[in-house]
């Protein structure tokens, strides 16, 4: 499919991406760059990339390259590489903001060919030590071209994807924002927020938070376990579509708090059964175990 590609951070997603690219045979040599040395030797003696050096002259003769660094050093990367690529390369991304990714595209890549790219797939775990090139398996990539873009370059891409064993679907920049800042940027923020406040309780309640931690308690530290970097920055990317969700949410909120106090129990077993179908949606549709 491709002859080449190289992947710029070898991270947990990037390190399955290599792993993944490898196992379905999607690339001929598969190369990574980043700044952490131990990353790129630690791919390198696991089998997931073909160099140890961390030289952007090996993006000479790539066809496919594939941006898994936080989203707010995209202009950065993008101005770094672009004296090293070949006319008809593909440059893409893994990033969970696309409105900034398709603007520093503009903004950096020339006349490149940039489609942002976002497998709704991951783990709160870093690096290439937690990689699994199975994460992509029956989960959805989203893929933003935009007017410009040539139909075969999509075509290519989406293959790839495909071929990783995920479903593509094509969305404009704006619909993806808003509504990942529903799906996955808003409970990030409630679960960072939630360990937060136990956090400051802790004295309070005697250690007893952490002691009687129960299933739903974990599961939002396990969200909040995630690279704080790469969270900040999709934050500070999207904060306008999370502020709208967060706006939703607090009159949701709002409305609960009044359910409660009157002791609705009717209303309140409709709200929760109304979750428990959306739950069993999600199921159905494997996007969760």
């Amino acid at each position: 499919m491709f002859d080449k590609i190289v992947i710029i951070g070898m991270g947990m997603i990037g390190g399955s991406l290599a792993q993944a690219a490898r196992a379905n045979g999607t690339a001929m040599r598969i190369v990574a760059l980043d700044n952490n040395p131990a990353h790129l030797q630690y791919a390198y003696q696991h089998g997931m990339i073909d160099n140890q050096g961390n030289d952007h002259g090996l993006l000479a003769d790539a066809d496919l390259v594939i941006l898994a660094v936080p989203v707010r050093s995209y202009g950065m990367v993008m101005q770094q590489i672009l004296p090293h690529l070949k006319p008809d390369v593909i440059v893409s991304d893994v990033g969970s903001t696309k409105r900034s990714a398709m603007r520093d595209a503009k903004e950096c890549l020339a006349d490149k060919i940039f489609i942002g790219g976002h497998p709704i797939a991951g783990r709160e775990k870093h690096g290439p030590q937690n990689a699994a090139a199975e994460i992509f398996k029956d989960r959805w990539c989203v893929l933003t071209p935009d007017e410009s873009t040539p139909s075969q370059a999509t075509q290519k891409l989406s293959d790839f994807w495909h071929a990783l064993g995920s479903e593509v679907e094509i969305m404009t920049p704006m619909h993806h924002d808003r509504v990942l800042a529903i799906t996955s940027h808003l409970p990030q923020l409630i679960a960072r927020t939630i360990v937060g406040t136990a956090a400051a309780l802790e004295d309070e309640l005697q250690d007893e938070v952490i002691k009687f931690s129960a299933g739903g308690f974990r599961d939002f530290t396990r969200m909040a376990a995630a690279d704080p970097v790469m969270w900040r920055d999709i934050f500070l990317e999207n904060g306008d579509a999370v502020l709208e969700m967060l706006q939703r949410l607090s009159e949701d909120i709002a409305g609960m708090q009044k359910l409660i106090r009157a002791g609705d129990g009717a209303a309140l077993e409709e709200v929760f059964a109304r979750a428990q179908d959306i739950r069993s949606r999600v199921i159905a549709a494997r996007q969760a175990e």
